[in-house]
């Protein structure tokens, strides 16, 4: 998805800089902080941050205090850099940190975790090792991340994601065998006539009735290039400038 090459990208109430982050500010993430369900969250994590765009998303939607965790030392010392600069900066806190290892700073578990994982595995890997930490998956695999958020998520807390149609299919089935239940699916694709190239689920592990199922949906970018969907827009339009 659309990857934006500036230094930094500026929206409605911040600024995001992304010059020394692997992953720059992009369509995915962007996606996954609008789209989540806040709810009555009182505490969110952002796991694998970045730059902070999600956390910093999240903040402007919510009164939640969020903590933002990443491994690599470059992407926390920027997102921190971001928002301190934000309105929310008393309630953002940015810890370097494995999920897998990281612990919560109070005992209270978090409402929400938000992530927009690493998704490549046995692929080409780029030649840059921060680039190659931040978009494969040696460092979080999906049976991690179900790990991780199982232990930091309270018993009524969900988890929501991002990830291509093939990794998702993968982390639909692990996710089922280890007793989470999907809520909501976001289907993406660029154009109408296109394949779908994202999808964006919601999953607890609450008590629900059967019956209730996954709400499905399905997101179209543009209707041609550059001229964007009503649907998109309203999704995004807290956020774009232009919008």
């Amino acid at each position: 998805m659309t990857v934006m090459a500036n230094p930094y990208f500026r929206f409605k109430q911040f600024t995001v800089f992304h010059d020394r982050c692997a992953m720059k500010v992009g369509t995915d993430g962007v996606l996954l902080g609008a789209w989540t369900a806040i709810g009555s969250a009182r505490r969110i994590l952002d796991i694998g941050c970045g730059s902070g765009l999600i956390a910093l998303m999240l903040a402007q939607r919510s009164q939640a205090r969020i903590d933002a965790v990443d491994i690599d030392h470059a992407a926390c010392v920027q997102a921190e850099d971001n928002c301190r600069r934000s309105p929310w900066a008393g309630r953002i806190r940015v810890y370097q940190s494995p999920v897998q290892s990281y612990t919560a700073a109070e005992a209270e578990l978090y409402d929400l975790a938000v992530v927009n994982p690493p998704f490549f595995d046995n692929a080409c890997k780029p030649p840059q090792p921060q680039r190659q930490l931040a978009r494969h998956g040696d460092m979080l695999s999906q049976t991690g991340l179900l790990a991780a958020a199982g232990r930091l998520l309270a018993g009524h807390g969900r988890l929501a994601l991002i990830y291509p149609p093939r990794e998702a299919q993968s982390f639909q089935q692990l996710a089922a065998a280890s007793g989470w239940h999907c809520r909501r699916r976001l289907a993406v694709k660029s154009r109408p006539d296109k394949t779908v190239k994202r999808i964006l689920e919601e999953y607890d592990r609450a008590s629900h009735d059967p019956d209730t199922g996954c709400q499905e949906t399905t997101l179209v970018l543009e209707q041609s290039r550059h001229v964007y969907t009503a649907e998109f827009i309203d999704l995004i339009k807290d956020f774009y400038l232009k919008y």
